[in-house]
């Protein structure tokens, strides 16, 4: 038992010292791909989150709709209407943060 463990640690140890060598390196590594990126404000940000909310609940209701017409599944409408649900849930959380941070920013003295 003791020569296998021995065997394993010697085994390792190239590893380990290679991983300790490359570990640190000097500078930061080009990690690529951030040239194109554009630069996004959080009004923007909040802005594509909520169009994309508004536009899941409307794909819920629309699902709902042509469920009572008959052309969607039961199953496709449920999906449809938890999707919506949740999307809208998270929605409520959101805006219950974004105040309750205003509040508090509000109450701050200057």
């Amino acid at each position: 038992m003791i020569n296998e463990i021995a065997a394993l640690t010697s085994s390792t140890d190239g590893v380990l010292k290679t991983s300790s060598t490359t570990r640190y390196s000097v500078g930061t590594p080009n990690l690529g791909g951030t040239e194109n990126v554009a630069e996004s404000s959080f009004s923007d940000a909040i802005a594509q989150v909520s169009q994309g909310a508004i536009d899941k609940i409307k794909q819920g209701e629309a699902t709902a709709i042509s469920g009572v017409d008959g052309q969607a599944s039961v199953q496709q409408v449920v999906e449809a209407v938890m999707a919506a649900e949740s999307t809208l849930q998270t929605a409520i959380a959101i805006r219950d943060k974004v105040v309750s941070a205003y509040q508090e920013v509000s109450r701050m003295s200057i």
